[in-house]
């Protein structure tokens, strides 16, 4: 089936829903609530490196599961291919238990699908095309093994998911929010495989994570670092291996096999954070207006300086009396103006965009609505303003054409 086929399938199936959070993660929905304009959204809040961090993990666990597709072309078994992770995975689970052959039961398979059906999906069919290793039967991944824990973390019996929601990477005060990042708008990609996938680029995959996300910029080589919040009891402190050189002794070789899970726990805080905090607020930004905040400013703006110009030009026709006094008939222009520009900035929403099926991506710049539901919310909403416009403006032109005219 065609990329264009299934994005039909599925927008034919969330015709009377909003999208969920997986879907938009899985490049399943259109605009505005696609994945591209997630990022805009948490762009604008300084939040996009919770994103990219999430984003980076999952093309490291796809990057471990071509290595593991690979040993098994290869005729070897991950047993004997690199016996440090296979005692690892049987003794504290992984999330790469099918393929790595630890055979899952038929039950806890069926619970590993539901849980993990759309993780392959996760990429972009370009990404997917570099990433040839991996085949269709191999999308549920999860073993029904405890969840991996990473020697590099501290450790603490408090669950990572139970935390104050104060707590989450959206709600602190260290960063600014910013309406334009110097950084461009981007998902990371598998980076194309020419040859076969070592432990090294493992190795290499996970540096990179750790010291972009999970270290501050005083501490990095380069001076620069995106780090995200993490609670404490995820937070990785050290990475005793360096992608320069091959492990040397029997503890560098064990930690070579936390690798593969070293970043599951913290992924999944971070999609739980964005899906609880974040993406709520996303659909209620996209999915029931069309202006950015920038936008709707400028809005509030023009419809106060214009609405000062209707009253100021209805109450001189006022006191000086003037005739005909059809003429006051013409302050419609600047009170529908008005209302629509202040009406507008209250919603979020522009009816005139709507007409045009347009959809502010950033400040002024717009994309057409190709999400269903959301065009039919949309819709909805715009009449509702719409109607709201013509009744308050028809309110304020017939109060000003009722009062009797005295010049002072």
């Amino acid at each position: 089936m065609s990329g264009d086929n299934m994005q039909d399938d599925w927008a034919t199936a969330r015709k009377n829903r909003l999208p969920s959070f997986t879907e938009v993660l899985s490049r399943r929905t259109r605009p505005p609530v696609d994945l591209f304009m997630f990022y805009l959204f948490l762009q604008r809040e300084g939040a996009e490196d919770i994103l990219d961090f999430w984003l980076d993990v999952q093309q490291h666990e796809n990057l471990c599961r071509a290595y593991f597709k690979d040993v098994r072309k290869s005729g070897r078994t991950i047993r004997d291919d690199w016996p440090q992770y296979w005692d690892y995975a049987r003794r504290r689970g992984s999330i790469y238990g099918t393929v790595v052959g630890l055979n899952p039961s038929s039950a806890a398979g069926m619970q590993t699908k539901r849980s993990t059906a759309s993780t392959n999906e996760m990429l972009s069919q370009q990404e997917k095309d570099h990433l040839a290793g991996l085949g269709e039967k191999d999308r549920a991944e999860m073993s029904t093994s405890p969840r991996p824990t990473s020697p590099f973390a501290s450790t603490s019996p408090q669950d990572p998911f139970d935390v104050p929601r104060s707590t989450t990477p959206f709600s602190l005060g260290g960063r600014t929010p910013t309406l334009f990042s110097k950084r461009a708008s981007r998902a990371p990609t598998i980076i194309p495989r020419s040859q076969a996938v070592t432990r090294q680029d493992l190795i290499r995959s996970a540096e990179h994570i750790f010291y972009k996300y999970l270290t501050p910029a005083s501490n990095t080589i380069d001076g620069e670092s995106h780090e995200i919040y993490l609670p404490p009891s995820l937070r990785i402190h050290s990475f005793p291996l360096s992608s320069e050189r091959e492990p040397r002794n029997d503890q560098e070789q064990a930690l070579m096999a936390q690798i593969p899970d070293m970043f599951h726990a913290q992924k999944e805080y971070c999609f739980r954070a964005m899906e609880q905090d974040a993406f709520p607020r996303f659909l209620r930004a996209k999915a029931f207006g069309n202006l950015t905040p920038v936008s709707a400013l400028v809005r509030l703006i023009a419809g106060l300086i214009i609405l000062w110009i209707g009253l100021a030009v209805g109450f001189s026709l006022i006191f000086l009396d003037v005739h005909p006094k059809s003429k006051r008939f013409f302050l419609f222009i600047p009170f529908t103006l008005a209302v629509l520009f202040l009406i507008s900035h209250q919603y979020e929403l522009d009816p005139i965009l709507i007409l045009f099926n347009q959809s502010e991506s950033t400040p002024f710049r717009t994309l057409s609505i190709k999400e269903p539901y959301v065009k039919k919310l949309l819709i909805g909403r715009a009449l509702w303003v719409s109607m709201l416009v013509a009744a308050c403006s028809v309110a304020l032109t017939l109060i000003f054409w009722a009062v009797p005219g005295k010049r002072l």
